[in-house]
């Protein structure tokens, strides 16, 4: 059939809160115009992340019915285990309570003042937990992905060739671990290849330093891979995953992406040594190694999640519906970026609000106005989030002017895409009216989260 359906049913649901558009223009101004601010109750479809947000199935809740909440060494913790080194091969699994903790851990503990990091591309709390320590996090995606009206399969891969330029020039001593995004988030969704993982690999060997993958979406890059080389059409996606795993030395996951649940993360390793000063660290930041700052509810839920997301239905399901929604918007003319990702569709940012210089920050403008139109709630992936500041405090924009709108997983229905299609294209033809944004606030780190911005005087969308 050529109708993709949803592989599950709806047992039970959650209301939401239409707000009108006058309740909205309130809550965006008392939120300081950053949507991070704002009250999930006033947004009526909330694709902020994809992290934590999906809904769990029967079988997950089932099994966190049978969380075993000992301290040391729980039925939990070995489910968890098993299933994580099953899937991923790794010797050592430590759990944390969500990615970022895991990035923390191995940044806390390998990464000196000075080093650099080199990814594909780094995403938020990656290139955060970096720079808190006193490293530098650099990006080496391909030139393709700075397209994003190239078609090419794999542009989340990384510039092999530029990667080794910096191993060249910087020295492999300052290079404590090189780390892969898959898929790579900040460059729209896109999947990296087996291929461009075996050459950084082996550019790495060469120079003996370790790769690190921020596995995320991990399951998501592996459909992607059987759909889109030839050489994996045949394969499982458990088989996929094995191969992509089996590459690198270590890696970092939020379970709250394609381990399918609300909470919870890992950091896994094959070298005993860095094991050991993991879970030091781990115990002093997370909890005891065998619990990792989670409930054994949430452990076994994430055994469970981690298996479905491997799911040929799930994942044609998920790809389907990113398709219907990146079909619609490219056919109106709306630009996103191509092909579309695996947990989002991508707004261009540059392309819809040509009138915005970046210092404009084109992405807020677009941000705000889907929720002022329609109480979607999106994000920003541009120069807010990801632009770099000199000392003296000048900034240099992002390469790449996104909006992020992340699906969480089977939670929305095709009504609510369609509904999403509608409030898009209403703001795109009235995209002139746009305004650009100032911060008059910001944090030291991640500012995005919690900084302040204002419409340029007398450019209020109305």
């Amino acid at each position: 059939m050529r109708t993709v359906i949803e592989p599950f049913r709806i047992k039970t649901t959650e209301p939401i809160r239409l707000t009108t558009r006058a309740e909205r223009a309130v809550a965006l101004q008392e939120a300081h115009y950053n949507v991070f601010l704002l009250d999930a109750e006033d947004c009526c479809i909330d694709l902020l992340t994809d992290s934590g947000t999906g809904a769990m199935s029967t079988a997950q809740w089932a099994a966190m019915m049978m969380g075993d909440e000992s301290y040391a060494g729980s039925r939990s913790w070995k489910h968890f285990e098993q299933t994580v080194r099953d899937i991923t091969g790794f010797d050592h699994i430590l759990p944390t309570h969500q990615g970022r903790a895991a990035e923390g851990i191995l940044c806390e503990t390998l990464v000196k003042p000075g080093d650099l990091i080199p990814n594909n591309s780094h995403f938020d709390t990656t290139r955060a937990n970096i720079e808190y320590v006193g490293g530098r996090a650099i990006n080496f995606l391909c030139p393709e992905g700075l397209s994003t009206q190239d078609e090419s399969p794999f542009k989340g891969n990384m510039d092999v060739a530029a990667l080794e330029a910096c191993i060249q020039q910087s020295g492999a001593e300052k290079i404590p671990f090189c780390m892969l995004t898959v898929t790579n988030n900040t460059g729209g969704g896109q999947p990296v290849s087996i291929a461009n993982v075996r050459a950084v690999k082996a550019v790495l060997a060469a120079h003996g330093i370790p790769l690190v993958i921020d596995a995320c979406r991990f399951a998501e890059n592996a459909f992607f891979i059987q759909h889109r080389d030839p050489d994996y059409a045949d394969k499982s996606l458990l088989h996929i995953a094995r191969e992509l795993f089996a590459l690198a030395d270590a890696a970092t996951m939020s379970c709250k992406k394609d381990g399918m649940a609300n909470i919870g993360g890992f950091l896994a390793c094959r070298d005993a040594d860095w094991a050991t000063r993991f879970r030091n660290l781990l115990i002093l930041r997370e909890g005891f190694p065998t619990y990792g700052g989670l409930a054994g509810r949430d452990l076994e839920g994430i055994a469970v999640g981690l298996r479905e997301a491997l799911e040929e239905s799930y994942q044609v399901y998920r790809h389907a519906t990113i398709t219907y929604l990146s079909r619609h918007l490219s056919e109106m003319g709306i630009p996103i970026v191509q092909p579309p990702g695996g947990h989002a569709v991508f707004l261009d940012a540059k392309r819809f609000a040509r009138h915005l210089p970046a210092e404009g920050y084109p992405g807020i403008g677009i941000v705000n106005a889907l929720y002022l139109e329609g109480g979607i709630r999106a994000v920003e992936l541009g120069s807010v989030m990801f632009a770099r500041r000199d000392a003296d405090g000048r900034e240099h924009p992002s390469p790449l002017e996104l909006v992020r709108l992340a699906i969480p997983r089977r939670v929305y229905t095709q009504s609510h895409f369609d509904y999403l299609i509608e409030v898009i294209a209403s703001v795109w033809q009235r995209r002139d009216q746009l305004p650009a944004h100032r911060i008059t606030w910001q944090p030291d780190f991640l500012r995005h989260f919690t900084c302040h911005f204002e419409p340029q005087q007398g450019q209020h969308l109305q």
